[in-house]
């Protein structure tokens, strides 16, 4: 007898060879089945007329084969089926490829229902490899609803109908529900095995959307839940005490006036700090916003409080300019800094992390190395992370766990990827936020334009324009090397034919991730300091790279990135006083393509358009690298699913104010559902 404990590899019909398909896409017992959810489905239960077939939309259709069924071959070799089907409103033609044996399974002058992709012009409509069972017969997969699965090589759909059917038959009605039935009646949502059976084997689409909302609110709950109980949690602690500091001598020697959105952060992290609770926010800022002065701010009340700041950088290049641009403003204040990055050798390294541990350096900027062992701190007060995205959850812990356990260090995260409100919500609901909504005075938004192949020679002009005028300029391209495609740009072959045909006698610099870090570092110091005038790179500058007197960026193949990653790269212009310019390539004639690179060059604002690339492509991967020590949303869509989220955040702050350790006898499911989703340990994330 199966349970849901049993390994797929003993369910009937899957056997050892199917089983390590199924280990592949994580499916190792019949409890995976289960939450092995549909990602779409195809409904059968709706058969169209002839008449009624549009052109590539996929439908269900019930016809009489009209001829003989004919094979042939191709000249290529490929195997060809071929047939005419007709119903009282027309006929179309159907074909298969490769697959001889439809032949004896289609008969002239028997009904059958095709399902399949219509192809319709003037002339004619058809289908090719249609799926397709005999009327009258015991259909097995039309006149249904049929769920699609992700699959690997060697699977099919049939695989996992057969185990979640046995998984189903195993969990018998009932089902340990993890949300209590009072929830699930406040918010009408399903009870768990209707919605497994519904979310697998619906019997309409209506049933199909009721499973799935239960799971996507399971999902955004528990979310919502493990991200407040974590900062209620830090709420509740006692942090370290600053004393209120005027700080005015200090801005006043930046050299500039803050913004109103800058000076609104630092009060927002300066009440933080004088509360006496660990301040635990997200400075959130568009490219050019002045986060950096934000936190030189908070840099400097730590030091003049007695205490010590870790300011970690994810790569040694964005770390040094941290650290060339801060050094000399706290060197002023007699506040010591020093830099921590792979490159210091082990001598310096040691002496770096004795003056640490003695509490001379106030302000210690670094990579990853900050959070190796040997680097500790005596008073550390302050911990910032700039582009946060880039660093785990767990990176964060470490670099906190630095400080005093009793009084953790206030926590500042820096991000310049602009993230819509609703996503924001998931990926930072354990922080509080801040918005750097405006750019500072003097700074022009960067002129961006789409153009075609055909105005590369003008605009290659003007980029030696720019140079003969003592700018700088970046090229983008897609890939390092070709890969025998042609259509794409790869940095290596285009730098050189740059060089010899286009920019002769340009000191041209290439750039991509392959290249030792040694190398990039020595690069970009050349690129910073004038000596290198056109830099061609992959997409390895898109970070914090600061160099005022760049002012052209051409991207090639601009169809191969994301919104929110343009924005990133074009960030790198529009640094100084100068007006600058981003020229977008692409070779793609698609209407959706053209839409969404035209939405990006009508704006500069990042928030716009990371809204629309939410829109656009979903919320997926936003950062083009998962968000280490979250939850993947299995589920839930940010897009669409707004309005549940909001009711499942409702519903979290609701339990968590009736409830707040979840130590309800009737809570107990959702603790260990929260503890399973977040693996927490302590008051950190793993």
């Amino acid at each position: 007898m199966n349970t849901l404990k049993t390994e797929v590899r003993f369910i009937k019909g899957i056997g050892e060879k199917r089983a390590k398909l199924l280990n592949k896409i994580s499916i190792f017992t019949l409890s995976d089945f289960l939450s092995f959810f549909p990602r779409d489905y195809e409904d059968r239960t709706k058969f169209l007329k002839i008449s009624e077939l549009r052109d590539s939309e996929t439908a269900c259709v019930r016809a009489v084969i009209a001829t003989d069924v004919k094979a042939s071959r191709t000249r290529g070799g490929r195997q060809v089926v071929k047939c005419r089907a007709f119903d009282d409103t027309g006929s179309f033609e159907i074909t298969f490829f490769n697959q001889p044996y439809i032949k004896g399974r289609l008969i002239k002058g028997k009904e059958y229902i095709f399902y399949g992709r219509v192809q319709k012009d003037f002339l004619a409509t058809s289908m090719v490899q249609p799926s397709f069972e005999e009327y009258g017969s015991i259909m097995k997969n039309m006149g249904r609803i049929l769920p699609v699965y992700p699959l690997t090589a060697g699977l099919s759909r049939n695989d996992i109908m057969r185990g979640t059917s046995a998984a189903l038959e195993a969990a018998g009605t009932f089902v340990a529900d993890v949300l209590p039935e009072e929830l699930r009646k406040r918010y009408k949502l399903a009870d768990a095995y209707y919605a497994y059976e519904n979310i697998h084997f619906p019997k309409t689409m209506e049933d199909a959307l009721a499973a799935r909302r239960r799971f996507v609110f399971e999902e955004l709950f528990f979310i919502s839940l493990g991200l407040k109980q974590l900062k209620s949690r830090r709420i509740k602690e006692e942090g370290i005490f600053f004393q209120d500091t005027d700080t005015d001598a200090f801005i006043n020697a930046l050299g500039y006036k803050l913004t109103g959105a800058q000076k609104k952060a630092v009060c927002e992290a300066a009440r933080d700090l004088v509360s006496g609770r660990p301040m635990n926010r997200l400075l959130q800022g568009d490219v050019g916003s002045g986060k950096t002065a934000v936190a030189a701010v908070l840099i400097y009340l730590s030091a003049v409080n007695g205490f010590q700041t870790a300011f970690m950088a994810p790569t040694s290049i964005l770390a040094e300019q941290h650290f060339k641009t801060l050094s000399p403003i706290f060197e002023r204040f007699s506040i010591k800094t020093c830099l921590l990055t792979g490159a210091v050798s082990a001598k310096e390294k040691a002496n770096i992390c004795g003056r640490a541990r003695s509490g001379e350096i106030k302000l210690l900027i670094g990579t990853h190395a900050l959070i190796e062992k040997e680097v500790g701190f005596n008073k550390l007060a302050l911990v910032i992370t700039d582009e946060q995205h880039r660093f785990g959850v767990s990176q964060r812990a470490e670099l906190l766990s630095k400080g005093d356990r009793n009084t953790p260090p206030h926590m500042l995260v820096m991000s310049a990827t602009p993230i819509p409100r609703t996503l924001a919500l998931i990926l930072y609901g354990d922080l509080d936020i801040s918005v750097l909504d405006e750019l500072p005075p003097g700074r022009k938004p960067v002129k961006t334009g789409l153009r075609s192949d055909e105005a590369r020679a003008r605009a290659f002009r003007f980029v030696k324009n720019q140079l003969e005028a003592g700018r700088q300029a970046y090229i983008v391209c897609p890939l390092v090397d070709d890969n025998g495609n042609e259509e794409l740009k790869a940095v290596e072959a285009y730098a050189a034919k740059l060089q010899d045909e286009v920019f002769p006698g340009v000191e041209i610099g290439i750039m991509h991730g392959r290249l030792k870090p040694s190398k990039k570092e020595e690069i970009m110091r050349r690129f910073a300091a004038n000596e290198i005038k056109l830099l061609v790179s992959t997409t390895v500058i898109e970070v914090g790279i600061n160099v005022p007197n760049a002012t052209v960026m051409i991207i090639e193949n601009a169809e191969r990135f994301g919104l929110s990653q343009l924005h990133q790269l074009r960030g790198r212009v529009g640094r100084g006083a100068e007006q600058s310019y981003c020229v977008l390539f692409s070779q793609s004639d698609n209407e959706e393509t053209l839409k969404r690179l035209s939405v990006f060059c009508s704006t500069n604002d990042g928030f716009k358009i990371a809204e629309e690339d939410l829109r656009l492509r979903g919320p997926g991967d936003f950062f083009g690298s998962r968000q280490h020590g979250l939850p993947v949303l299995k589920t839930a869509d940010l897009v669409s699913d707004v309005r549940t989220l909001r009711e499942a955040q409702e519903a979290a702050d609701y339990l968590l104010s009736e409830d707040p350790e979840f130590t309800g006898p009737e809570h107990a499911k959702i603790a260990e559902s929260v503890c399973k989703l977040f693996e927490i340990s302590g008051q950190t994330f793993n």
